[in-house]
């Protein structure tokens, strides 16, 4: 370790049972950790270590550059990640991105539906998704536009029906779309590119057997496993 938030993390990683094998440094290791965890939050999980930005080798770090350019790796590779490594990947995580992989999915999409198994006719949720089902998908300052939320503030508000929708997966990131500057080069933190998992994988790959209660189970489970130091409470609030 070269620093000493490298050290302190990598001893809050061993307090809740997350191995050192876990270091991320390139987009195939983070396919992978994908694939060995089941879950991953992309930031912050309220477990120390459990994200994908705490499991990021020191040289893969955010920095930022006396010009106000920017490099951060696990930023650039979450596209990918979605498109390549078997996985969803939403606001699942109590509002906050991340992962889940394909394993899992269904019984994440099984339990996070049972509490919100229909959308009010005529509410504005029904419309949003209604609006990504016709559509396909879209980008989410579009699909904001398509809904009739113009103006000032008109984007916080939205952004809490998406977030709300995301949590109960009915949308999902489908990819990124990133601006292009006058020499064709990409910038920015880029645009959500929204869809339903439905229309992205079909709803065989949402379908499973169990019960909702019986997901929850398996799902909590499986974190235990994982995470063997990490509290009931803590992960409920991943999968609640």
């Amino acid at each position: 370790m070269n620093s000493v938030r490298d050290y302190l993390l990598s001893l809050h990683q061993r307090e809740n049972g997350i191995s050192e094998d876990y270091e991320i440094s390139s987009c195939p290791q983070l396919i992978e950790r994908v694939q060995q965890l089941g879950f991953l939050p992309l930031l912050d999980s309220g477990i120390a270590g459990f994200c994908a930005e705490e499991m990021m080798a020191p040289d893969c770090h955010y920095v930022q550059f006396e010009d106000g350019s920017w490099e951060w790796p696990l930023w650039t590779w979450k596209g990918a990640a979605i498109n390549e490594g078997n996985s969803v990947y939403g606001k699942f995580f109590a509002g906050k991105a991340g992962f889940i992989s394909f394993k899992w999915w269904p019984d994440f999409y099984n339990w996070r539906r049972s509490k919100t198994p229909e959308l009010e006719i005529g509410s504005i949720e029904e419309a949003i998704v209604l609006t990504l089902r016709e559509r396909g998908s879209m980008i989410a300052r579009e699909l904001r536009a398509a809904c009739g939320f113009i103006g000032p503030k008109m984007r916080g508000k939205f952004d809490a029906y998406i977030n709300r929708l995301q949590m109960s997966c009915y949308i999902v990131t489908e990819d990124f779309v990133y601006p292009r500057d006058k020499h064709g080069r990409e910038y920015g933190f880029g645009w959500s590119l929204l869809t339903t998992p439905e229309n992205l994988y079909g709803i065989q790959a949402c379908h499973t057997s169990h019960s909702p209660e019986e997901s929850l189970e398996l799902m909590s489970r499986h974190l235990h496993t994982v995470l063997p130091k990490a509290t009931k409470r803590q992960i409920q609030r991943l999968l609640k």
